[in-house]
């Protein structure tokens, strides 16, 4: 009878389980979703940018002002809304000078050495040596200060007016860019940044939830694992970082988006915060699974605090998308620092205590991405921590 009692509360275990699964699944199903849904959005409206800019400048540049054939004025055009999300209004700067560069170069050396094949590869060399030095990097400056010496040393012989002409191209090309940008169809800069933003904050979340099941399985491979992919996170912080400044570039030239700009300007705050509560993710997994390899007792509470500071992550992305103030995100933070001191005072060893300390600086960091002054979230924290 004992065994007939036990089977279906077993199955019904099973089937609790089962439904949990299903649940988790299609949260992350539909999250997916959405972020290929944002993802597909923004690339529809720089596909649309790149081609209504490059339409532009060419009726710009032939039509009105009476250029034959400014290939280069389109070409100017997309080069300048392709360019990384925040680097747009840097690389027509760039661009213009270095066809300004080019032009000065190589018409001071077609005029002192004259035309020849030893002429072009010294005109050609001698501008990128300048554009080098000039910013000690590749990038637009060098390309059309290269680019514009091999068209004057290569063709000034047998067709005059190439500098104007290369001048009025990059300019029509580089302001009717900036415009389609700014004026006629700027991007959402607050559905960049949280595109970018949600893998990282997804990563940090599930990691340190799979750092806290394996603190309450005594699970060093899970912990080792999670440390890993933690680890793999740069490409992803590189575009968050990418997000912010192209946000910020958005907000300061386009009209239509200057009333995003003090969100922006939170959402970017909170931004550097995350980048630090990464680094504190990888040493708290690494410390965790030092703990469990030497076989350290694990306090009762550690994973408890571990999956408190997990779900601050995830409200914290939360709350910014939605503008509302940061209370559910502050409240997990100081409940899991709260569960930290409580494990750091059952007297445990040094490796679960380096992972207490962990948690108590990136609880700290949590709260300064909520708004909070360093001092006021070092203080919080260590409230809380002891009480």
């Amino acid at each position: 009878m004992a065994a007939d009692r036990e089977e279906p509360s077993g199955r019904s275990a099973a089937a609790g389980r089962a439904k949990d699964l299903a649940a988790k699944t299609r949260r992350r199903g539909g999250e997916a979703g959405r972020l290929r849904l944002h993802l597909l959005t923004i690339i529809l409206v720089i596909a649309a940018q790149c081609g209504l800019a490059a339409a532009l400048s060419w009726w710009l540049a032939h039509d009105v002002l009476g250029r034959p054939a400014p290939i280069f004025a389109p070409s100017a055009a997309v080069g300048t809304i392709v360019a990384a999300l925040g680097q747009r209004t840097v690389r027509t700067a760039e661009l213009m000078l270095g066809v300004l560069l080019g032009l000065l170069v190589s018409d001071l050396l077609v005029r002192s050495v004259g035309f020849g094949l030893w002429q072009i590869g010294l005109v050609v060399a001698l501008s990128i040596a300048i554009a080098l030095l000039m910013t000690g990097r590749s990038g637009a400056l060098v390309a059309q200060a290269g680019s514009t010496a091999v068209l004057i040393a290569v063709f000034s012989p047998t067709k005059q007016g190439l500098e104007w002409a290369r001048i009025v191209d990059a300019g029509v090309g580089s302001a009717v860019g900036l415009a389609v940008v700014a004026l006629l169809l700027p991007i959402s800069p607050m559905r960049v940044l949280d595109n970018a933003t949600a893998p990282v904050t997804a990563t940090l979340h599930t990691q340190l939830r799979e750092v806290a099941h394996a603190l309450a399985k005594r699970d060093p491979d899970r912990a080792t694992r999670a440390l890993d992919q933690l680890s793999g996170m740069d490409p992803d912080l590189a575009r968050m970082h990418e997000a912010r400044a192209g946000a910020e570039e958005v907000t300061a030239i386009a009209p239509a988006r200057w009333k995003r700009r003090i969100d922006v300007e939170r959402y970017g705050r909170g931004i550097q915060h995350v980048d630090r509560v990464s680094v504190h993710c990888r040493a708290l997994a690494r410390w965790a699974a030092t703990t469990l390899q030497y076989h350290e007792p694990v306090p009762e509470e550690l994973p408890g605090a571990v999956d408190r500071l997990a779900e601050a992550i995830q409200l914290l992305r939360r709350e910014a998308r939605a503008g509302r103030p940061f209370d559910q995100t502050r409240n997990a933070v100081l409940n899991g620092a709260r569960l930290a001191g409580q494990a750091y005072g059952t007297g445990g060893k040094p490796f679960s205590d380096a992972v207490v300390i962990q948690l108590r600086t990136m609880a700290s960091d949590l709260l300064r991405a909520t708004g909070c002054e360093p001092e006021t979230a070092n203080r919080m924290v260590r409230e809380a921590a002891t009480s």
